[in-house]
């Protein structure tokens, strides 16, 4: 069977038909030790930001296709006749999908690796939008949009591990909240191809994403394979060639151990044992985090509407919004290297909760925009150091799975939570809709409590 490392492969040839560069400092010759020690001191390299560019934009495609539905709901309503509720389950199917498609790819990513399931998802996700187009009614594109999820989950349960996995430790947090600040991006992108297209119709809006499956071909030959991963496979000559390829430094020879019985970890394993603690926590933040965030993101237009503002008000509103998700980035991306994860987290969360019951009780406009700007301030600052916790609290043996875990509980809170926040806001104001959210962003805020600190720490 070919390997799946053909990028590194060419850059380990280049780096042994070189002179021999430094082996770390520190390391004696012929002790193998586990992958995570030669992250402990390495340098942060071309490689890394190379490997970071490319990994950004896939989460910026990720945050792209989850939003264009919601932005274009109106109009695929109108096209198809479809009251409220049937737009909620529309804006539903794409996670729906992603239930089972979390598990799928948190199962194949430990097969066959970060990398080539990342390639995968995203260079497959491609048709989807094109069948989006050319859906002839709302039953079609739901299923269409089902589908979509299945294989865009993958792009969701990779991302973070794999960047977790490549970067130094001191690194680690600050680089992959930097990479949430992707949300932002894609949001906006999502806004602009809306606006673009807005005069040819939903179906141009939509299908104006399949362009996204070309990213696969930077991801080929920028993104190197997790030297976990490969360390787990047994393959330690590969792992050792990531490893110099990022560093730009040799590890003696035999000083890479094998941990080839972690490659056997049933996806199970994370329910088991002191990971079972671990991941009923994980469950509780995923689940209520992802609530109150989506429940509050899916129907913003709607929400903004009982409040006065028109359609195209409401898109600017939105794009203001994300603006402010970068300085909530920024600043939780700094403070997580100075605090630490758990510091910072329950401190956005607290505060974002905050901002969601004071946007819940606004009465003037200048209130509802102040309260919104925090809100995403500090909700996407939490969702920033979320997305590297959430792999840093388990072993590289169970990270995949847990991951995947984690999405999956997201996906199920962005499944119910459109229908139900839909129906709350037919029977219901906007205050109490509002308020109802927020409560599960101050259930984030508790569970995050007992988790435990990674900041500064080998990765498992």
């Amino acid at each position: 069977m070919a390997r799946d490392i053909a990028p590194d492969t060419a850059s380990d040839a280049a780096a042994n038909a070189a002179p021999e560069a430094s082996s770390f400092d520190g390391a004696t010759p012929g002790a193998a030790r586990a992958a995570g020690y030669w992250f402990e001191d390495m340098p942060l390299t071309r490689a890394h930001w190379a490997a970071g560019f490319v990994l950004f934009f896939a989460f910026v495609i990720e945050a792209w296709e989850m939003m264009i539905i919601i932005l274009s709901a109106g109009n695929i309503g109108a096209s198809f006749g479809a009251d409220a509720q049937m737009i909620g389950a529309l804006i539903s199917a794409i996670f729906l999908g992603m239930i089972p498609g979390s598990i799928l790819w948190g199962k194949l990513s430990n097969v066959i690796g970060r990398k080539k399931s990342l390639m995968i998802s995203i260079g497959g996700y491609g048709v989807f939008p094109l069948l989006s187009a050319a859906a002839p009614s709302l039953e079609v594109l739901w299923w269409v949009r089902f589908f979509a999820g299945v294989v865009l989950s993958g792009a969701l349960v990779v991302t973070f591990p794999l960047f977790t996995e490549l970067l130094p430790v001191k690194w680690r947090g600050r680089g992959t909240v930097f990479l949430s600040a992707g949300w932002p991006v894609g949001t906006l992108m999502a806004v602009a191809v809306t606006t673009l297209f807005a005069d040819a119709g939903w179906r141009w809006v939509l299908g104006a994403s399949a362009i996204v499956s070309l990213w696969a071909a930077p991801i080929y030959l920028l993104a190197p394979e997790s030297a976990y991963w490969l360390a787990a496979r047994g393959r330690t000559d590969d792992a050792r060639g990531v490893i110099r390829r990022l560093s730009g430094r040799n590890i003696p020879a035999g000083g890479l151990a094998t941990a080839q019985g972690e490659a056997h970890m049933p996806f199970t394993g994370i329910f088991q044992g002191p990971m079972l603690r671990v991941t009923v926590l994980n469950t509780i933040v995923n689940f209520c985090f992802a609530w109150g965030y989506w429940g509050m993101t899916s129907w913003l237009p709607s929400l903004l509407a009982r409040k006065g503002l028109s359609a195209p008000e409401g898109l600017g509103f939105i794009a203001l919004s994300a603006l402010f998700m970068f300085p909530g980035y920024l600043t939780a991306s700094f403070l997580t290297g100075v605090y630490g994860r758990k510091k910072v987290m329950t401190a956005f969360v607290a505060l974002a909760a905050a901002a969601g019951f004071g946007f819940a009780y606004s009465d003037t406009m200048t209130q509802l925009y102040a309260w919104n700007f925090m809100l995403s301030f500090f909700s996407l600052g939490a969702w920033g150091v979320w997305n590297t916790w959430m792999g840093e609290i388990y072993d590289t043996a169970n990270r995949a799975a847990g991951s995947a875990w984690g999405v999956m509980l997201q996906r199920v809170a962005n499944t119910i939570a459109p229908v139900a926040i839909g129906a709350i806001l037919v029977a219901g104001s906007f205050t109490t809709t509002v308020a109802f959210i927020s409560l599960f962003l101050a259930a984030t805020f508790v569970a995050a409590l007992f988790l435990p600190e990674t900041e500064g720490k080998r990765l498992g």
